[in-house]
């Protein structure tokens, strides 16, 4: 059976919910794809901002491991920067006789030379220019704007009347197609596209056609658009209160946009499937879809991501459709942005690809059951973004254990309280899955080598439920 070709379809900032089967937010065409495919439940981000992620995706690493701890562009290199000479699956595809492209946001590292990093053929610029533009440049119909003394003016969302023909999203889905179409033009040579968007990430400015899709008035709220975080740690709060001028109908607006602007990514997609499938390379192409973190998008009346640790901002839509694939499969099993790297190696190239991630590809063939040792966990950690914060996140069955090096820990019981709202680690009752947790944390940063966490032994750090020695076996 020939190499299948690879179509890596990734979003920025788009949470798991907004592709889930009851979803307000309308997305039929990544709906056919999960149809058709593998739809994991339970998919997480390894950090709540952009390039830790992205470097994670290519790597199969923790951010501390990689060292792009925070936003490339966002801090000094000493505070995050690429370490040399780490594994990137890209590679691995180019080295087996992929043809490779990468087009749309990379955020991964500094240079931005892709041709050192397994891509044939790149354009990252020209669609960063684009999107400035749609923020910047264009007189907006409806229009959410933050104003905080002593700060510039904070542009959330609006609405704009060019036609969907002039976004980013469509020129750069514009670019995708004609890479296939060429490449589909030598079929002995598989081939492997990566498009990145910058959408749905904030400022949520889109056309006025997909704002038209959602009445803001039937948004409904957030669960745990109440919760007031008594019981969570301070800097929580302190950003709550960022958006305390903003009453429901101004979030409800922004998640219209958000969910429009999920939309319009959606039409793209369609786009370049029908596109497979009039190239006749459909069913020999291997179909990703996912993202980098996700948006609070009001949950515990916060927006964007950051600090809070909560499933909203960490949890992410990963699909996967094409030869070998179970159709119409929903994964329950915890799984990682780190698994992708083996997964896709092993699915195109055969080969292992030794990395901090496992391969999916036991919850994905149509023949195939997790093995009896897969270990019902993920594993997240934060390093702050430019304040320099210190979380470790650790999901284990319907558990999750958030260790706060600034502030108190978190515990919460997803099965009870899906919403977060509860936070039981002063709970006397749950000293002992405490303990279990931090322990397994422990454990988890011994096996990685997370030794800034493993060595911290002197008095100043001794407040976790129970120390680094209980990790060590």
């Amino acid at each position: 059976m020939p190499q299948p070709n690879l179509l890596f379809l990734m979003t920025d900032q788009q949470r798991s919910d907004t592709v889930a089967p009851d979803s307000p937010c309308l997305t039929p065409n990544i709906d056919a794809l999960a149809a058709e495919g593998t739809r994991f439940n339970r998919c997480h981000a390894v950090n709540p901002i952009c390039s830790p992620n992205r470097a994670s995706l290519m790597t199969g690493l923790y951010p501390h491991s990689h060292g792009m701890v925070d936003v490339t562009h966002a801090v000094e290199p000493y505070r995050a920067g690429l370490k040399p000479d780490l594994p990137f699956w890209s590679r691995n595809l180019q080295a087996a006789g992929y043809r490779t492209g990468y087009f749309g946001k990379w955020h991964i590292e500094r240079s931005n030379r892709l041709e050192n990093f397994g891509f044939d053929t790149y354009d990252i610029e020209r669609y960063h220019q684009k999107q400035g533009l749609v923020a910047a440049d264009l007189p907006l119909k409806l229009r959410g704007t933050v104003r905080q003394k002593g700060y510039g003016d904070f542009l959330l969302y609006g609405v704009t009347d060019q036609p969907v023909e002039a976004t980013p999203e469509y020129q750069l889905y514009s670019d995708g197609i004609h890479f296939i179409e060429q490449a589909g033009q030598t079929p002995d040579q598989p081939w492997a596209l990566f498009l990145s968007t910058e959408a749905p990430h904030d400022p949520y400015v889109v056309p006025g056609d997909y704002f038209a899709r959602y009445n803001p008035a039937e948004i409904p709220r957030p669960p745990s658009f109440g919760d007031d975080l008594a019981d969570r740690p301070a800097i929580y709060r302190r950003l709550q209160s960022v958006w305390q001028e903003l009453e429901w109908p101004s979030f409800a607006e922004a998640t219209a946009c958000y969910y429009g602007f999920c939309s319009l990514i959606d039409d793209q997609v369609g786009r370049i499937v029908a596109a497979l499938r009039q190239s006749g390379q459909i069913d020999n192409t291997l179909i990703v879809f996912t993202s980098d973190h996700g948006d609070y998008m009001g949950a515990h009346r916060l927006l964007l991501k950051g600090i809070p640790a909560f499933d909203e901002a960490y949890s992410i839509p990963l699909i996967l459709r094409g030869p070998g694939i179970a159709a119409g499969r929903h994964v329950d099993a915890h799984a990682s942005l780190i698994d992708l790297a083996p997964t896709l190696v092993e699915l195109t190239t055969g080969d292992n690809f030794v990395c901090q991630g496992r391969s999916l590809v036991p919850l994905i063939q149509a023949d195939a059951a997790a093995p009896d040792d897969w270990r019902p966990e993920a594993f997240a950690e934060c390093h702050g973004q430019r304040f320099h914060y210190t979380q470790r996140i650790l999901w284990r069955d319907e558990w999750k254990y958030v260790f706060n090096g600034f502030d108190y820990d978190e515990l919460y019981n997803l099965a009870d309280d899906p919403y977060e709202q509860v936070n039981r680690a002063h709970d006397p009752a749950c000293r002992q899955e405490l303990e279990m947790m931090a322990e397994r944390m422990w454990a988890l940063m011994y096996q990685t080598n997370d030794y800034t966490m493993t060595q911290a032994q002197y008095g100043m750090f001794r407040f976790a439920p129970v120390g680094p020695e209980y990790g060590k076996d």
